[in-house]
C-alpha cells in the first residue's frame, strides 16, 4: 500500500528557501502505520517533517507490511528507479537488500537502521544509517520496573536479538540490576518481528512464572501488552507512547524521535552528500523522549510512592544526558 504525502510546489527547509521539486522521500514499513511501534513513529516523524517544511514542499509514500525480505527489496528498487531523494528502509533486516540496491542508484540516498552500518567499506557512499541507542531507554525503564516489581519478577520480550531490540535488552537489564540486584530479569527474543500470538504466549509464560511488570520491543508486542492490561500488571514500553493502547497498564514509554536523524540527513542531501553518515538518537539529542503516564499508577501506589517514583526516573534520565551513568552494550 502506498499513499502520498504531499505536492509538488516551493520548498522551504528549516528556513532555507530552495527553489525546485519539492523533496521526495519513500518508505519500507516492515508492519503498519498504526502498530503503535516501529513504524507508527517513523510515518509520525515523517508527518512532523510534512508538517514543518509544508505539504507543497515535501512529499512521502510509504509501503506496508514489507515482512517479506524479497518484497522490501522490490520495493526498495522500485521507489529508486522513480527518482526519490531518500528511499528509508526503516528495519535492521533490510541491510542487504540496501547493500544489492544501493550501487545501481548512486545518485539516490538511501537510510536504514537500527544497525550503524553505513557500508562505506564496500565502496558504497550513498547509504545513511540511523541508531537510536535504545540502550539509555532500555535502562531507564528498568529503573522503573525495578521499583514497581513486587515479585521480584520481570520479563521482557524482544523480535530478534539484533539492533536497537538487543542494545534495550542490555540496558533494561543493567538498570534492573543497578537498581535492585536480588531482582529476577527473564528476557526472551522470540524470532519475530510479527508474531502477536508468539510474544502473547511468552507474556503468558512470564506472568505464570510470577512477574509482575513486562516489557518489550517491536510491532509485535501488542499481543504481550494485552495479556499485561488482562493480568492487571503492568508495562513498560518503546517506540511510541503506548499508553493509549492500556492508560491503567502502561506506565511509561520511550519514544524514539526520527526527526532528530531525518532532519539532518535531509540537509546532507540537500547539500550533496549522498550518506556514509550515522545518525544517533539519544537522551541528549531529543532523539529519545520519555512519557510517564501517571494514570497507571492511580490507586495503586500512594500519591507521595508516585512522586518519589517519577523524581528518580528523571534524574536516572538526567544522569544518562551528563554522561553520569554509562551503558554498555556487547
Amino acid at each position: 500500500m502506498r499513499k502520498l504525502g504531499g505536492i509538488l510546489g516551493l520548498m522551504v527547509l528549516f528556513g532555507v528557501c530552495t527553489f525546485g521539486a519539492p523533496f521526495r522521500v519513500a518508505v519500507i514499513l516492515p508492519s503498519t502505520i498504526n502498530d503503535f511501534a516501529w513504524s507508527q513513529s517513523m510515518y509520525e516523524a515523517l508527518v512532523a517533517i510534512q508538517e514543518e517544511m509544508g505539504e507543497d514542499n515535501f512529499q512521502f509514500v510509504y509501503s506496508e507490511n514489507m515482512y517479506v525480505i524479497a518484497d522490501a527489496a522490490a520495493a526498495i528498487r522500485d521507489y529508486a528507479t522513480q527518482g526519490y531523494n531518500l528511499i528509508i528502509a526503516h528495519g535492521s533486516q533490510y541491510g542487504s537488500s540496501l547493500v544489492d540496491i544501493a550501487p545501481d542508484f548512486p545518485k539516490t540516498s538511501f537510510v536504514w537502521g537500527s544497525t550503524a552500518q553505513t557500508f562505506t567499506e564496500l565502496g558504497i557512499h550513498n547509504i545513511f544509517a540511523y541508531a537510536p541507542h535504545a540502550e539509555e531507554g532500555g535502562y531507564v525503564n528498568g529503573v522503573i520496573a525495578a521499583l514497581l516489581t513486587k515479585t521480584g519478577v520481570i520479563g521482557g520480550i524482544g523480535p530478534i536479538k539484533t539492533g536497537d531490540a538487543k542494545r534495550y535488552a542490555a540496558g533494561f537489564e543493567k538498570g534492573i540490576k543497578d537498581t535492585r540486584p536480588e531482582v529476577q530479569v527473564n528476557y526472551t527474543f522470540i524470532g519475530s518481528y510479527s508474531d502477536v500470538a508468539l510474544a502473547s504466549e511468552a507474556a503468558r509464560t512470564f506472568v505464570n512464572a510470577g512477574a509482575d511488570v513486562l516489557t518489550g520491543t517491536a510491532q509485535m508486542t501488542v499481543g504481550a501488552i494485552s495479556v499485561a492490561k488482562e493480568k492487571g500488571i503492568f508495562w513498560l514500553g518503546y517506540d511510541v507512547d503506548q499508553s493509549p493502547l492500556a492508560p491503567t497498564t502502561v506506565v511509561a514509554s520511550i519514544v524514539v524521535d526520527w526527526t532528530v536523524a531525518l532532519k539532518p540527513i535531509i540537509g546532507m542531501i540537500q547539500e550533496g552528500k549522498r550518506g556514509g553518515e550515522i545518525l544517533p538518537l539519544t537522551f541528549a539529542n531529543g532523539g529519545l523522549k520519555l512519557a510517564f503516564n501517571e494514570a497507571a499508577l492511580e490507586g495503586k501506589l500512594s500519591p507521595i510512592e508516585i512522586i518519589e517514583l517519577k523524581a528518580t526516573v528523571w534524574e536516572t534520565v538526567r544522569k544518562i544526558v551528563s554522561g553520569e551513568i554509562t551503558i554498555e552494550v556487547e
